[in-house]
């Protein structure tokens, strides 16, 4: 999983509240656990005027010119500014992996979905919760400013704001340690390789009719 420790990118606003996962990634695309190839059709319901299918070719789509990602203004945007309630729906895990893969690594926004926000983590991905005054404000900045770009600080947990304000954030310290990390839950296990190693090796020494399979 990749390291989550400062980044600075450009914003995207996603003005809509409770947004849920099968606008995020919608359900046709799920036939796949492969973590990869989700990106191209994210929001796809909302980012194209014509139906999507799993393996279709994205030159022949046409996109939605109202849909905020397909702005140019908004090209090769990192962070994704959002409503309340974003996230909700089903507990699909192929949502986060979605903007991950099209190129976000932060999400703002006053309130998520619990399964969806415990997803984000285990995937690399940051959803930063502030007050909703405070995403309000951030909201009328993006549009204000074209080329609007946040600085997320996670070792001393600010956002930053182009004049130099700094917006703190709450995150639990395990996940925090986690993603400045890279750690994924297989990540996490592997810190203990030498041991499950060893571990194993003295089970077949004691147990060694356990080496013999069917």
């Amino acid at each position: 999983m990749q390291k989550f420790t400062l980044h600075k990118g450009l914003v995207a606003p996603m003005d809509r509240e409770n947004v849920d996962t099968d606008a995020i990634i919608p359900k046709q695309f799920l036939k796949s656990i492969r973590k990869t190839g989700f990106g191209p059709n994210l929001f796809d319901e909302w980012r194209y005027l014509d139906p999507g299918f799993p393996g279709q070719d994205l030159a022949s789509r046409k996109p939605n010119p109202d849909f905020v990602l397909n702005q140019s203004r908004y090209q090769g945007a990192s962070i994704l500014l959002a409503r309340k309630n974003f996230g909700c729906g089903s507990s699909r895990e192929h949502a986060p992996w979605a903007i991950d893969q099209f190129g976000f690594r932060a999400i703002l926004a006053p309130s998520f979905a619990d399964i969806f926000f415990n997803n984000c983590f285990k995937n690399g991905l940051l959803p930063i919760v502030l007050p909703e005054s405070t995403i309000a404000k951030l909201f009328d900045e993006v549009a204000a400013f074209p080329g609007y770009e946040l600085t997320i600080d996670l070792a001393r947990q600010v956002v930053v704001r182009p004049q130099g304000e700094e917006i703190p954030f709450e995150v639990q310290a395990f996940r925090k340690y986690c993603l400045l990390n890279g750690f994924d839950d297989i990540g996490l296990t592997l810190r203990h390789a030498d041991k499950i190693r060893a571990y194993e090796a003295q089970r077949l020494a004691t147990k060694p009719w356990l080496a013999h399979t069917a």
